[in-house]
């Protein structure tokens, strides 16, 4: 069980990260257009655990999902999880 926590709070915390830098990199700050899959690619995890992720960030209002997109409604608690 501590080894999940581990993986799972380093998955968070680079999710967190990924979805700040890629929204403000592509001038779509507040907001970012891509796939569970790709982002999943991206960090090297499955993209069963990157929707887990975002399904609890969503219950938590931190984002809102779409369909292949994802709005940010909650930057200062999004940054607080980047820097655990």
């Amino acid at each position: 069980m501590l080894i999940d926590e581990i993986v799972f709070k380093n998955v968070n915390l680079r999710l967190a990260k990924f979805i700040l830098k890629k929204s403000a990199e592509n001038g779509q700050k507040g907001s970012l257009e891509i796939t569970h899959e790709k982002i999943a690619a991206e960090l090297g995890t499955a993209r069963e655990v990157i929707s887990r992720i975002l399904k609890d960030f969503e219950k938590e209002n931190i984002v809102t999902l779409l369909r292949g997109k994802i709005i940010i409604k909650n930057e200062e608690k999004l940054k607080r999880i980047a820097e655990m």
